[in-house]
């Protein structure tokens, strides 16, 4: 059976830009699974609320629908127990949720702002009103606003930066 997911697509339906479905590609990969992404974008909603869900990923596995990056790849490790490991056990399966709670509320949430008006130029026109608004309110400011002196809140360093070293 063929493993399915909703995938966050921008105007190109081939530019998926969403980290948490890269998440599970990269899991499905690790695993050697195969799957068929289904390009999908905000102003589709009622594709996923189909199956339960209000933000991607999504992953169907028949009649199985499981959402959230870090619950897919814990799904496949239990399910697809016959191909390589993703954890290799308690301890890598603690310190990968260490580490997606430490991405979400670190790594994501300082990467948006220097990103978000950005996004918007490589969104559907059907996504972009809800997009903007959606994010400004959750900001509490425009976008332009929320990246503005991106350049100057992040300077490159030998840690950061291999090039740099």
């Amino acid at each position: 059976m063929t493993l399915r997911m909703y995938d966050l697509a921008g105007a190109d339906p081939a530019r998926r830009f969403s980290p948490y479905c890269w998440r599970v590609k990269l899991a499905l990969a690790a695993k050697g699974l195969p799957v068929e992404t289904i390009p999908w974008r905000f102003s589709e909603r009622a594709a996923i609320a189909a199956h339960g869900a209000e933000k991607v990923p999504v992953l169907l596995d028949g009649d199985r629908v499981v959402t959230e990056s870090l619950a897919i790849a814990e799904y496949l490790e239990a399910t697809y127990h016959d191909q390589p490991s993703l954890f290799g056990g308690p301890g890598g399966l603690a310190l990968a949720r260490f580490v997606n709670a430490w991405a979400d509320a670190v790594v994501n949430a300082g990467l948006v702002k220097l990103v978000v008006a950005d996004i918007v130029q490589v969104l559907h026109a059907d996504d972009t009103a809800y997009f903007r608004q959606s994010r400004e309110a959750r900001f509490g400011m425009p976008l332009e606003a929320v990246q503005a002196d991106r350049t100057g809140r992040w300077k490159p360093s030998a840690a950061t930066c291999i090039r740099c070293a």
